[in-house]
């Protein structure tokens, strides 16, 4: 365990080439039964189970909802050192993760060891990998909807956890009893420490924390406010040579009115800031890398119940703030900072048209206008900057204007059996630009601008969900078929170190992705869990690249496999495991070489035309509850886990070294983590 840190610490010196009802807001369902999954609209949505989730092996013992929705059917890992996921096609950078409405830019701690969010401080969540209702823009693959928890009204609870890593607390409670409370988690690893203890890596550094803190008023009897606040620090830094930082910060100001039981409005502030600042010091050359993006935002909700119908309409205005990279090189120092104004308009139904068939409908309206107060430019085919514009500060650039549809359609064949369909365009103007397939703290980041278009993603899928009578057993089929405008890729010979104007180093193309989705899940008795497998394509052509033809993207992955089961051996014990199996991933690796001078020159034929080695492990855990006993405060729970029980290398890395002479070249795996005991102790009052 202690050595994958320090292999991560390496890694970073490789350039980056190589059911409560207590208000209507918090309305979250945390034990989603098969029956509501037939009945509801929508397609592709996962109400997740948290505690079901959450009891999934995990690495390092410690709970993570991000890994956890990993196991799900169309949803794929990045690798071993990822919080990331990606769905149906998409790059976890297509996908947005809101927390209490608030985007979350970078979901990892230590490049994605441990999630950004601590388990105690949630709620629940939904997936929507399908059908995105009207409400939910920003993101052309999938949105996962986090809702943080609020703390009790009526008594005091706290609670610690003490792992071989990491430790957090909670503590919540009445402020005023039965009208204000709060709830305030925090969490820090203490790596740090440990590298103290070593001689040779007693100067680096490795640690991250994060505080979530919440605040619920019921002002009247049909008002309430809510205050949520979430922040995460990461630092990580080598000998002098790599110092590598970055922070999340989130805020949102929410109040409800209730006009009735079921019908209500929500007027929300919001406030997420994303800042990355890293550096290299190497050979004498002095590398400093920082960027940020920032959003402050104003949206309003309106929930009207019409009895079998609902409706839901609204709006958001956002201001955005991208910096897509600062280099310091020596005493060169260059940047690009834009801002954009964004605003988007929505309605969106669920209507019962016919005792067996209801329908979900809605239209979203997205405007993008980049503003003025940074050079802005047109750019050759070839590359090169052809004119520069210099607008006025806030004058509008131009305006991105994408309407969005969505509908969906379920039909009820029997009881015990529906079929379900839908279509679903989304937007995106935020776009990612990464060199590998996974993310990291060197992403760079850029916006729609008068050159870049939004990306614009269509989607239909189709399925057959069903169930037996008592519910013990749910099953699914589902396809999909999606197909993206305006996807971004490096052009060929360029990287994130090449010239800062970003937009000189990438062309625009398109995508498409197509699978099928089969899922089985036991929901009731000792042993419960669920078996899923993907089979699935993602594509990208863009004229430049590869010859123009279509090539495997590089989050390309044929098979998935997640089987995972939970065994309640007694009122103490819960036994858990889970095994995993992917295809190899798709990945550029060198045709041939040859030498100019004393150099020897890569030539690559194909994009993405080789396979990485397939991955599997097995992952196990087994958790000893002592529960409340009448007069006694506390609960405790010990969790032992294993990850990776038989201890397979699987693909993280692999690069391509030459031979002392240069002649020769072998491609060599680096793998980040083989088997990995962990422990952790609970206790809450």
């Amino acid at each position: 365990m202690f050595t994958g840190s320090i292999l991560l610490l390496a890694l970073f010196t490789v350039p980056a080439d190589t059911v409560r009802t207590e208000q209507l807001d918090e309305v979250v369902v945390t034990a989603t039964s098969a029956r509501q999954r037939l009945q509801s609209a929508q397609t592709g949505a996962e109400q997740l189970q948290l505690k079901e989730l959450t009891a999934t092996p995990q690495l390092f013992g410690e709970s993570d909802i991000m890994r956890s929705i990993q196991l799900l059917p169309g949803v794929k890992a990045e690798s071993d050192a990822s919080s990331s996921f990606q769905v149906r096609g998409g790059t976890s950078a297509q996908n947005q993760v809101l927390f209490d409405n608030a985007p979350v830019y970078n979901v990892g701690h230590l490049a994605g060891l441990f999630s950004a969010f601590n388990y105690d401080a949630l709620a629940g969540a939904t997936l929507y990998k399908g059908l995105l209702p009207a409400q939910y823009g920003g993101a052309s693959s999938a949105i996962l909807d986090i809702s943080g928890r609020t703390g009790d009204k009526q008594h005091w609870h706290g609670g610690a956890t003490v792992g071989l890593l990491s430790a957090k607390a909670t503590l919540e409670g009445p402020i005023v009893k039965d009208k204000l409370s709060f709830l305030v988690t925090a969490r820090r690893t203490y790596l740090d420490a440990f590298l103290k203890l070593s001689k040779d890596f007693k100067n680096n550094t490795l640690y991250f924390y994060d505080v979530n803190a919440k605040i619920d008023w019921n002002i009247t009897p049909r008002d309430q406010v809510f205050l949520s606040f979430f922040t995460g620090y990461d630092r990580t830094a080598l000998n002098d040579m790599v110092d590598i930082k970055w922070r999340n910060l989130t805020s949102s100001l929410k109040w409800i009115h209730h006009f009735n039981d079921n019908s209500y409005s929500q007027t929300t502030l919001l406030y997420s800031g994303y800042d990355n600042d890293n550096g290299v010091d190497f050979l004498g050359l002095n590398l400093w890398y920082k960027g940020h993006i920032h959003q402050g935002s104003l949206r309003q909700d309106f929930h009207i119940d019409l009895g079998q119908h609902e409706l839901k309409a609204g709006f958001q205005s956002s201001l955005l703030n991208v910096k897509s990279a600062e280099w310091q090189v020596l005493s060169k120092y260059e940047h690009e900072q834009r801002r954009a104004w964004e605003n988007g308009v929505w309605v969106n139904g669920i209507f019962k048209l016919l005792p067996k068939l209801t329908a979900s409908a809605g239209l979203r309206f997205n405007s993008f206008s980049p503003l003025g107060g940074s050079l802005y430019y047109d750019i050759t085919p070839e590359g090169n900057i052809d004119w520069y514009y210099n607008y006025k500060k806030n004058q509008i650039v131009r305006t991105h204007i994408v309407w969005e549809p969505r509908a969906s359609l379920n039909y009820a064949i029997s009881p015990l059996l529906n079929v379900k369909a839908a279509y679903t365009r989304t937007s995106q103007n935020i776009h990612a630009l990464r060199n590998q397939s996974t993310s990291t703290p060197f992403d760079r980041y850029t916006i729609s601008s008068n050159i870049v278009e939004p990306e614009i993603a269509d989607q239909v899928s189709a399925g057959i969900f069903a169930m037996t009578p008592n519910e013990t057993y749910d099953f699914s089929l589902e396809g999909y078929y999606r197909k993206i405008k305006n996807v971004l890729d490096y052009r060929d010979g360029k990287t994130f170190r090449s010239e800062i104007e970003i937009e000189r180093l990438v062309l625009p193309g398109d995508g498409k992705a197509y699978g099928v989705e089969l899922l089985a899940r036991k929901n009731a008795g000792r042993l419960t869990g669920w078996i899923g497998y993907t089979l699935s394509w993602s594509k990208t052509r863009i004229d430049g690249i590869n010859g123009g033809q279509w090539y495997d993207a590089n989050n390309d992955r044929r098979h998935d496999i997640n089987i995972v089961a939970m065994y309640q051996l007694s009122k103490r014990w819960t036994i858990n495991a889970a095994w995993v199996f992917n295809s190899g991933q798709a990945f550029t690796a060198p045709s041939g070489k040859y030498q100019v001078i004393d150099n020897w020159i890569y030539y690559y034929s194909e994009r993405n035309g080789y396979r990485a080695p397939d991955y599997h492990r097995l992952d196990v855990s087994a958790v000893l509850h002592n529960r409340k006993r009448e007069g006694r405060r506390t609960e405790t729970e010990w969790v032992f886990g294993i990850y990776n029980i038989y201890n397979r290398y699987n693909p993280f890395l692999i690069n391509f070294e030459d031979s002392e002479s240069g002649a020769k070249t072998r491609a060599k795996q680096y793998s980040l983590f083989g088997i990995v005991p962990s422990v952790s102790f609970n206790i809450k009052f």
